[in-house]
């Protein structure tokens, strides 16, 4: 009830073992915290928070515009709400080294397991745009150095993504990995590989969890489980996957109302009012105060004992 009685603390810890269990972990992207809850509910090892989303959400392109205290507001709603860990994009650490430094710290407080901090230029883009641009390789080290001496829980996970394979060689974004992994960072994002080979070549290059972005429409081909895991990749997000699916069902949901002058076409691949009172646990604030929840469920079968709890 409310939110997840699992610590941060035990979360990240728990992030921890997965990555050395040598089984691939799977985080699709929440955009919203009764999502993280579906994501739960189905059997993901974890969630993860895009800035892309939390962009989308407020209206807005992913370019940099959102601050940090939009997203560390919005990632600790998710993550509370769940007791699987949660990672969240930090983009560039929102400014200096002295900001990343202030970020991982807001990020421990709101309740994450860890977080990415990215070597591109700010403003930033989106990881599978052209155009992008990257810093240079101190300015890259002093960002995850600073994330890594800033954090106070040891189990906080650092992770460098590095968008270098966008604008320089996969030998180059090599050199990269190791110096961002010499510099502190726990594990890899390396953004935007073509292919399975390059996946394997961060692999060759570091001995820290390597992750895997299957996003839709973007540089890499939506690869399965067993593939990533194959070329070595330790962890697989889905960062824009269940806004993209959700977006586009309200939008025809939109359209059918707008042909049909009512919703009943799609009201059969809707989620059931009892489905969502299941996930928000609603029966459970009866239990604890049947004056939260007095009322009979339309479809619901009623149990024994559920006249005698809706008197007292």
């Amino acid at each position: 009830m409310l939110y997840s009685n699992i610590t941060p603390e035990a979360k990240r810890r728990t992030l921890r073992a997965a990555l050395a269990s040598g089984r691939l972990q799977q985080f699709p992207g929440a955009f919203n915290p009764l999502s993280a809850r579906l994501i739960e509910d189905k059997g993901f090892d974890g969630v993860y928070i895009s800035g892309a989303v939390i962009a989308a959400d407020l209206g807005l392109p992913d370019i940099g515009l959102t601050t940090l205290t939009e997203v560390t507001q919005r990632a600790g709603q998710i993550a509370r709400m769940t007791d699987l860990p949660a990672i969240v994009d930090a983009d560039t650490g929102f400014g200096e080294p002295m900001n990343v430094a202030r970020t991982v710290q807001e990020l421990e407080n709101a309740g994450l397991a860890g977080c990415h901090i990215e070597d591109q230029v700010n403003p930033k883009r989106c990881g599978h745009l052209d155009g992008k641009n990257v810093v240079d390789l101190d300015t890259a080290v002093q960002r995850i150095r600073a994330a890594a001496d800033a954090r106070r829980d040891p189990d906080f996970l650092v992770m460098a993504r590095t968008d270098l394979r966008g604008t320089d060689t996969l030998a180059a974004t090599q050199d990269r990995c190791r110096a961002l992994v010499e510099a502190g960072a726990d594990a890899i994002f390396p953004e935007a590989m073509r292919d399975l080979d390059e996946f394997r070549a961060v692999r060759a290059a570091v001995d820290v969890p390597i992750l895997a972005n299957m996003t839709e429409f973007g540089k890499s081909e939506l690869f399965t489980v067993e593939q990533l895991q194959d070329a070595g990749a330790t962890m697989v997000i889905y960062p824009v996957t269940l806004l993209r699916s959700a977006m586009g069902a309200a939008e025809r949901t939109l359209d059918s109302i707008r042909a049909h002058g009512t919703q009943e076409h799609g009201v059969a691949d809707m989620q059931t009012r009892r489905r969502l009172y299941d996930l928000v646990d609603y029966e459970g604030y009866t239990r604890f105060d049947s004056s939260v929840f007095d009322f009979e469920v339309p479809g619901s079968p009623r149990r024994p004992g559920d006249a005698d709890q809706a008197a007292r």
